[in-house]
């Protein structure tokens, strides 16, 4: 959540923060800003709203100066207002100060401030920092500019709780930018003549893509030729420099309204990635190398735990029912954000996946950490190369689904299961199945790009019948055993993009409670598979239509009974049942989308929500 970019080297800045900001727009768009340090001292310009509102006054406010830094905000403290918006100067107004996270001990540094004269002019937490550090800053006795602003930081940042990626500047010290990071993140990137400051490697892609990824507790000094990395304590921190894998022109919507549909319409192409290089057809298997275990150390463990939050959980929830289906290994799912605040039981033949589109989900990485200090070896599933969770864990497995800016997951949904299916596989291998099963395995995994493809050829048939219903005042989403959590990322998706309100449910507990729900203004949608339970989910299906409910189905190619029922029937390609969540979750997502459309719903930024979630 939030965005920051800094800028420092012989170009005007202006210009070069407003656009990585637009590429971070999806991490907050409730408000923007940027301070610049040129001959004229600090220029600082905020608006409230999108990047388009401070683009506007930039261009009228003019402001110069060859560095700077800029954020894109999230509310946390306080409203969008232009009072809130970042950056925030302290009490003299020489320094000013971007901030992602939450100061969780703000108000009394606040009030302790107040007391000695501060005056503030937000609600945030954020302005408190920069008092703070600009405090620090007045009070010392260091003779070099930057060891003092160094100083002043460290100094603040031993005083606050909570997490933090910052970027500072001081009108006194111009040529020097310092950053730090705790729990935030936070990325140095390298150029010629110029470096960069970002929460981001999409900030910086279009003029660099030599990156340095900071540590908790890293603080960084970077003029236009240098750049200093050294740990809270003074002493050298590692670094190692990474080459970020997508370009610019991968983070480009292109010629698709939106990120969201482009991300949709990539799935083919992600899952090839994401199974790239990981099938053998010699051993009948899949290689996942980064797991770093051998098939010895694999076949003894007996437990698996999966943790992640909203999209990433559902895919977990999936995974469950693959591994303890194909690979016969006791599995159980866990909401990340609760892990970490429960005792769970675990011995050394425990072995937790933790996973996360950015690799910086702070619940996620919360519980990986919590479970490494139970002994636990803990992997990461994870898009972000080079992330705080690729970098923390035990080893993993990168999902490889390109950058995905909708803040509505979609491909690495997709990707995040395919990874799981492949788990599924290589575990299956170990204990029970087959090199002919492995084979059959492998066959139908490498046929699921063009059936993809296939039933994205029925967007047209899908967005009728989401203008049908784009005005219901809600929906029910039912699906049974690995389609129950394929129900609950639909109804995800339908409440986070047109603000319909949407819940998912096994179709089974229809008559438990659920049914209570449905007439004739709220559709159920159904997702029935040619499995072993379709005939299950035909009767829950006309008992809805029994009590007047519409019912949209999704079903399997070759089932044509549900037509007899209802005319809003959207069919996928045949699959095996354990395979059906990656085919069926792909119409659920092109209904949303079209459902917001027809809505005029703001697709790729729906209110209250970012992408990157690193505020607990």
């Amino acid at each position: 959540m939030c965005g920051i970019v800094g800028y420092i080297g012989n170009r005007q800045a202006s210009s070069i923060l407003l656009d990585g900001l637009r590429r971070l727009e999806y991490r907050g768009y409730d408000s923007a800003g940027m301070a610049l340090c040129g001959d004229g001292g600090l220029q600082t310009v905020k608006k409230a709203g999108r990047i388009d509102n401070l683009r506007i006054a930039v261009e009228e406010a003019k402001p110069e100066g060859t560095m700077g830094i800029s954020h894109t905000r999230w509310a946390t403290h306080g409203p969008a207002t232009d009072e809130n918006a970042h950056p925030h100067p302290d009490q003299g107004g020489k320094l000013v100060l971007v901030h992602n996270g939450v100061i969780e001990n703000y108000q009394a540094l606040r009030d302790q401030l107040a007391a000695k004269g501060h005056t503030f002019h937000s609600q945030t937490d954020t302005e408190v920092l920069s008092h703070l550090v600009g405090t620090f800053f007045d009070e010392s006795k260091e003779k070099d500019g930057t060891q003092r602003l160094v100083g002043a930081v460290k100094a603040a940042l031993g005083r606050v709780k909570g997490t933090y990626g910052i970027a500072v500047m001081h009108a006194d010290l111009p040529g020097v930018i310092v950053g730090a990071r705790l729990g935030s993140p936070l990325i140095i990137g390298l150029g010629k003549n110029e470096h960069f400051l970002a929460s981001d490697v999409a900030a910086v892609v279009n003029h660099t893509r030599d990156v340095v990824y900071l540590n908790d507790y890293d603080i960084v000094i970077i003029t236009r030729d240098s750049y200093d990395v050294q740990s809270f304590s003074g002493t050298p921190a590692e670094v190692k420099v990474s080459r970020v894998e997508f370009s610019a022109d991968d983070a480009e919507k292109g010629d698709f309204p939106h990120f969201m549909l482009k991300e949709i319409y990539e799935q083919p192409q992600s899952l090839r990635n994401a199974m790239r290089g990981r099938l053998s057809r010699d051993e009948c298997t899949a290689v996942l190398g980064g797991l770093n275990m051998t098939p010895r150390e694999l076949a003894q463990i007996d437990r698996i735990i999966l943790a992640g939050c909203g999209t990433a959980y559902h895919a977990a929830m999936v995974g469950e029912y693959l591994i303890e289906t194909l690979a016969r290994v006791p599995t159980e799912v866990e909401i990340a954000s609760e892990f970490r605040y429960r005792n769970v039981p675990a011995n050394k033949n425990t072995l937790q996946f933790v996973m996360s589109q950015s690799g910086e989900t702070i619940d996620t990485l919360a519980a990986m950490r919590e479970g490494q200090r139970k002994g636990i070896r803990c992997l990461g599933i994870v898009n972000t190369v080079g992330s705080t969770i690729a970098r923390e864990s035990d080893g993993g497995v990168y999902i490889h689904a390109g950058p995905e800016i909708g803040v509505a997951a979609t491909k690495t949904f997709t990707s995040q299961v395919t990874i799981l299916t492949l788990l599924s596989l290589l575990l299956g291998r170990i204990h029970h199945l087959s090199s002919v099963d492995g084979l059959e395995m492998i066959d139908e995994l490498e046929a699921l790009p063009d059936k993809i493809v296939t039933i994205l050829k029925q967007a047209d048939k899908i967005k009728a019948i989401a203008e049908k219903h784009c005005h219901a005042e809600g929906m029910l989403f039912m699906g049974r055993q690995a389609n129950y959590p394929v129900a609950l990322e639909g109804a995800l998706k339908m409440k986070e993009i047109s603000y319909i309100y949407a819940s998912g449910h096994p179709s089974a507990e229809l008559k438990h409670g659920v049914i209570a729900l449905v007439k004739p203004d709220m559709p159920s949608v159904f997702i029935a598979p040619d499995d072993a339970v379709f005939d299950k989910n035909v009767s829950n299906i006309e008992e809805v239509l029994a009590r007047k409910g519409p019912v949209i189905a999704v079903t399997t190619e070759g089932r044509p009974e549900l037509e007899r029922l209802t005319q809003d029937v959207i069919y996928v390609p045949d699959c095996p049942s354990y395979l059906t969540p990656i085919l069926n979750v792909i119409p659920l997502q092109l209904l949303s989308y079209y459902t917001a459309v027809a809505r005029g719903c703001d697709v790729d930024k729906p209110r209250n929500l970012a992408k990157s979630v690193t505020v607990e």
